[in-house]
């Protein structure tokens, strides 16, 4: 007698309708629509990050680090004479590297000695900030006057590069809306609410090349051939639509 409650909840619950457990799994599955834009702007660079430095050997560390400092110092001194404000020089690397002496071979039961610094190696490496774009070529000219003797590279860049990455979006995003527009028409339906949207943006700067001219210029007392050229933001917009029933 005692167990009659249990035998009747069991078969209540085999008496409720199969499509009360699966509403979800016969819910139809809406039907969306993927189309992509793409988008760019073209811009001059308004600003410039010239990388040099100097490579300084000596037998002790302290004359290879004086040799170093006064180069540095030359070419800090020519740059605050190019009017480059403090805090765009920034000092990117600075190493020491000890030099060992080359070990004569020895026989296989021979102790290994230890190696023996016979030298040092200083460098030091300066990017700078140029705003000014005409003042880059004078940059590393009077750097490299001055006695810094790797040049390491140049890199154009936009201060406000987030408006352009904002203006390529917004013409990647009306592309994307125009083909889902012309594609809906094309096969008939309608569309519905938007579902999902990605982006993303890159920017392509052009490549300076003035490095291999470095040497020969220097020799020449030629100036530096460089053109800034523009740069392009790229821009990607991913919209899912649903399609309307």
């Amino acid at each position: 007698m005692p167990r009659m409650p249990l035998i009747a909840f069991v078969i209540a619950l085999l008496a409720v309708p199969g499509g009360v457990w699966s509403a979800d799994s016969t819910t139809p599955e809406i039907p969306t629509l993927t189309v992509v834009g793409t988008g760019s702007v073209t811009a001059a660079p308004d600003s410039a990050f010239v990388t040099v430095g100097m490579d300084s050997a000596g037998r002790s560390l302290a004359e290879a680090q004086r040799q170093n400092s006064a180069v540095i110092q030359k070419v800090l001194e020519r740059l605050k004479e190019l009017k480059i404000e403090k805090e765009r020089i920034q000092t990117s690397a600075f190493t020491v590297s000890p030099q060992y002496k080359s070990t004569s071979r020895r026989s296989a039961d021979a102790s290994p000695a230890p190696p023996e610094i016979v030298g040092y190696t200083v460098s030091n490496t300066l990017t700078v900030e140029v705003r000014e774009i005409d003042k880059v070529a004078s940059v590393i000219e009077e750097s490299l006057s001055a006695g810094a003797n790797h040049f390491q590279g140049l890199r154009w860049a936009l201060r406000d590069e987030q408006q352009a990455r904002l203006n390529a979006l917004k013409i990647a995003a009306g592309k994307a809306r125009e083909k889902a527009t012309a594609l809906s028409e094309a096969v008939n339906v309608k569309l519905g609410r938007l579902v999902n949207v990605t982006e993303g943006t890159h920017v392509v700067a052009p490549m300076p090349r003035v490095g291999r001219a470095m040497a020969a210029m220097e020799g020449a007392g030629g100036e530096v051939p460089i053109s800034s050229g523009e740069m392009r933001v790229e821009a990607t917009v991913t919209l899912i639509y649903e399609i309307a029933r």
